[in-house]
């Protein structure tokens, strides 16, 4: 294996070489981050790069080391960040490349790989048969490979991310790294455990993709079955033999994380720099703030390094879905309390003044309703005090924290939890799309102007950080009173549409 001195030399040399096309990324303290965990948390910023990841650095350097000849053709395999690092480093230095990119690709990555004039072939279902595909064209055409991490000049590029920080900051005690197939962490672990072995490096991956956590635990490298895909930057089954030779010995801990960490860490990027990162991106991060949580660090020196900020624009719902939950600053209900009318706005009297996120209840054939209901708390301690005041002022009321329940996070949160039960003769139910005011009170002046006697039978709501809250209520009430209703409308002066009429209510509601 190549000596330690023999690997610095070489990032030394990469770093002498591709600062023309790589940018010196910011390392900049992450003050509310900072403040809230008692450290320094700084935030190596590689989204800054031009193709949004460090993955350029590795690219660059590898085709700079390269010897072709005149007929040699330059292939790679990704479905992303490492496809955009070869294409923009080929195409500045005018050489022909070759990505083979999986089926599943979205096509906003196949997009950014063209603009540098690559050629494109979509092939494989998955990125392992991308890569058989690519290497039969290699040896098919006489081509050359630049192997997204298992490869030293690749690894001498990425280090050159390790040279930056102690360049900027040495006396540093922990630098977070993710882990993917590890071609980041051997340059940057390799650099820095050789200028300052007092540093600690911490490895990061996700449950679903620890290829490095169990190699290490084991001693041999280990391949997994499958790996996840949320973090799909750093989705491999296996890291490489050269990235583990290298980097095992450096590497002081591998810290686990799941994807609602990951979620929150993406928040948490955006609140201290306004950007959003990819998965892959804050998985550093994430890992950063279990570790110190874990260990009750205070007054350290901590870098996480911000790998990419190439997001898939469909993943930001789910992540802002995810992120709430997973926050100690909101927390998810399974609330259930007698069936009668009334019940609702009880229950509600118990909440407020504390902000619903989001609600889901539908009147069913049982005595007793059930709720879900998603809310802001003031503290830690204010959760014990909603479910206390829910059951001990609530006859027979009982409260369910199910903020880690998969199901209810996942799926039953969407939809309504029962269809309706039949109703007497004498009741009709209205459905109504209503626009309630985003401030304090307008649920609570809705359910204080309820007639007695009337039921809300169903009640949808999803909080979307717009100035008004969308509204789906079921109300059941005597058909007598159905002027009153009307007169009830009127003086809310709520925007509001009746939906008995649209043919999916009775099909689903």
């Amino acid at each position: 294996m190549m000596s330690r001195n023999s690997l610095k030399n070489l990032i030394n040399k990469a770093s002498s070489r591709i600062y023309d096309l790589v940018i010196k990324s910011d390392l900049k303290k992450a003050d509310n981050l900072s403040s809230f965990y008692k450290n320094n948390i700084f935030l190596k910023r590689e989204d800054q790069q031009k193709i949004h990841s460090f993955k350029i650095r590795g690219a660059y350097n590898k085709l700079l080391e390269l010897d072709l000849k005149a007929n040699d053709s330059i292939y790679a395999y990704s479905a992303g960040n490492h496809a955009q690092g070869v294409a923009m480093a080929g195409s500045h230095l005018n050489l022909e490349t070759n990505i083979i990119m999986p089926k599943v690709t979205p096509e906003i990555k196949i997009n950014n790989v063209k603009k540098f004039g690559a050629n494109i072939i979509v092939d494989g279902n998955n990125l392992e048969e991308s890569e058989l595909i690519c290497k039969k064209l290699i040896k098919k055409n006489n081509g050359v490979l630049i192997h997204p991490y298992n490869d030293i000049n690749i690894i001498a590029g990425q280090g050159t991310i390790g040279k930056e920080i102690l360049d900027e900051i040495y006396n540093i005690d922990y630098i977070f790294c993710p882990i993917g197939g590890g071609g980041l962490i051997s340059g940057v672990s390799a650099y820095v455990k050789d200028m300052n072995p007092n540093i600690k490096i911490i490895g990061v991956e996700t449950f679903d993709s620890n290829s490095m956590y169990l190699s290490m635990i084991n001693n041999n490298l280990v391949k997994l079955k499958e790996s996840g895909l949320f973090s799909e930057g750093t989705a491999v089954k296996a890291i490489g033999d050269i990235n583990y030779e290298i980097s095992k010995d450096f590497i002081d801990d591998v810290v686990l994380v799941d994807t609602d960490d990951i979620c929150l860490a993406i928040k948490d990027i955006y609140d201290d720099t306004r950007t959003i990162v990819e998965p892959a991106g804050a998985l550093s991060l994430a890992g950063l703030k279990k570790y110190l949580i874990k260990y009750k660090l205070e007054d350290k020196n901590l870098v996480s390094i911000i790998s990419g900020a190439n997001m898939d624009f469909n993943k930001l719902r789910f992540i802002s879905d995810r992120t709430g939950i997973k926050s100690d600053k909101e927390v998810m209900l399974n609330i259930s309390t007698p069936e009668k009318p009334g019940s609702f706005l009880e229950m509600y009297n118990q909440i407020y003044p504390r902000n619903v996120l989001e609600f889901s209840y539908r009147y069913s054939a049982s005595n007793e309703a059930n709720i879900i209901v998603t809310l802001n708390i003031n503290k830690l301690n204010d959760l014990d005090n909603v479910i206390q005041d829910l059951e001990c002022n609530i006859k027979d009321c009982k409260v369910i924290n199910i903020n880690n329940n998969e199901l209810a996070k996942s799926h039953l949160r969407y939809f309504s939890l029962s269809k309706k039960h039949e109703l007497n003769y004498d009741y009709i139910e209205k459905i109504y799309r209503f626009e309630f005011p985003e401030k304090p009170g307008a649920l609570k002046l809705f359910l204080e102007n309820l007639q007695t006697g009337w039921n809300i039978s169903m009640f949808h709501y999803r909080n979307y950080g717009d100035n008004t809250g969308r509204v789906l209520t079921a109300i059941q009430i005597p058909k007598k009173d159905h002027h009153k209703l009307d007169s009830f409308l009127n003086k809310l002066n709520y925007p509001y549409v009746c939906e008995n009429e649209n043919p999916l209510v009775n099909k689903f509601i």
